[in-house]
């Protein structure tokens, strides 16, 4: 039986491992800080509620407190040193919690249906840290081929983010974060690989964000955990990370290929020898200059095509010296709507926002609703899942009835050792 001694000796080493102090501890229980130190030393016991709170504070699961075994080390504590600056950030805090609570249950209940990920199948690359930008784009690209290599993608777009990291043993999740971070990785031996993109940027937005979080799957993993933010966009690991994502979607070859299938992409003059081993004999052919020159048609086709923004799709052509600095001036000056009026007078079928921000909601609710036919979680435990995707209980009864669970499942028993 877990002692007041020893839980209280837990408490204290979670909080200070995410870098709060009692006073923080206090104001989230709304008690005083007198009390937070009577409950550290042992002398005041924990209500399951307390208990409850105070798992979430410190990105525990209260089980894992109260457990036989327990290791003092966690994912968030680890987010919170690798990212210091965002510990003054209120509402990023509470959004980490959230997530690393959402991965943890996510695992949970794979587990208890069956699903085990193998945290191997992912590659990991190891690489020296960027000496400069130049170094971190260079490192980005050339990984980003290599991992297309190795998964067989050829020069053609990439299928789905969310369900290509899923078959690498990679655990995907679309949360509400705030607008400055657009996603976030979590490696953790008790969660597994953990990607998170924003809930609330547009489709295209969120599948660059999990290209861009693959890539600190792939070569920043030691890190255990990583947060992206606009506000970062200069680390050179982030730089190398927005490399590898406008190179693992958009790959080179396959930008070439599309781009000369529009007819365009030529030089305006071309030379070319022909040898027949003693003299070479020289063809020359010229194009009209301005009939290679890339129209926004164009543009919104190639982005369409590989499943990008048409700003990635903009700098992937200046990068790759498929466009001049005129040219690309004159396509970035014009405006979303214009852009928006030639993809709807194109006939391109633009992606389903809302499917997309919502696969995963419809996912995890599945695995909940399959844990708690099976018997393996409780009516309580259901709602409580559901309620972390904002589903209210009464979308829980009527989901129940709908598909026929209405009545089934264990009867609720409160947790072990309850203090």
């Amino acid at each position: 039986m877990l002692s007041h001694s020893e839980l209280a000796r837990r408490l204290k080493a979670a909080r200070e491992s995410c870098g709060l102090t009692q006073d923080d501890v206090a104001a989230d229980l709304e008690t005083s800080r007198s009390t937070v130190a009577q409950i550290e030393l042992g002398n005041r016991g924990v209500s399951g509620i307390e208990l409850g709170k105070l798992a979430f504070l410190f990105g525990r699961d209260m089980r894992e407190l109260l457990a036989d075994e327990y290791q003092d080390a966690d994912p968030l504590g680890a987010l919170f040193r690798a990212e210091a600056e965002v510990s003054g950030d209120d509402a990023v805090l509470r959004k980490l919690r959230e997530c690393v609570a959402i991965g943890r249950e996510l695992t949970n209940l794979e587990r208890l249906v069956g699903i085990d990920r193998d945290v191997s199948v992912a590659a990991s690359y190891q690489l020296a840290a960027p000496r400069n930008r130049w170094d971190a784009i260079e490192q980005g690209s050339r990984i980003a081929d290599e991992e297309r290599r190795r998964l067989g993608l050829g020069a053609g777009p990439a299928p789905d983010l969310d369900e290509l990291l899923e078959t690498q043993g990679v655990r995907t999740a679309v949360i509400v974060l705030p607008e400055d971070v657009s996603g976030l990785t979590i490696s953790d031996p008790r969660i597994g690989l953990f990607v998170v993109s924003n809930y609330d940027h547009h489709v295209l937005r969120r599948r660059f964000s999990f290209a861009h979080e693959y890539s600190h799957v792939l070569l920043d993993r030691a890190r255990f955990g990583m947060v992206s933010r606009g506000s970062k966009r200069d680390e050179l690991v982030e730089v190398r990370a927005n490399s590898f994502a406008a190179c693992f979607l958009m790959p080179s070859e396959g930008v070439h290929q599309f781009i000369a299938n529009l007819g365009k992409g030529r030089s305006s003059r071309m030379q070319l020898d022909v040898f027949d081993g003693n003299e070479p004999v020289a063809a020359e052919t010229r194009t009209d200059p301005r009939s290679q020159v890339l129209q926004i048609y164009d543009l919104v086709q190639l982005a369409h095509h590989f499943g990008v923004s048409t700003a990635t799709a903009l700098y992937r052509l200046k990068n790759l010296k498929l466009l001049k600095a005129t040219e690309f001036d004159a396509l970035r000056a014009v405006d979303k709507q214009q852009i928006d009026r030639v993809s709807l007078a194109l006939q391109l079928q633009a992606p389903d926002h809302q499917a997309a921000r919502s696969a995963f909601r419809h996912r995890f609710l599945g695995l909940a609703l399959e844990a708690f036919r099976r018997e393996q979680i409780t009516r309580s435990k259901l709602e409580e899942l559901a309620a972390m995707l904002e589903v209210k209980k009464s979308e829980v009864a009527s989901l129940l009835d709908d598909a026929g669970l209405e009545g089934a499942g264990v009867v609720d028993v409160a947790l072990p050792d309850e203090q």
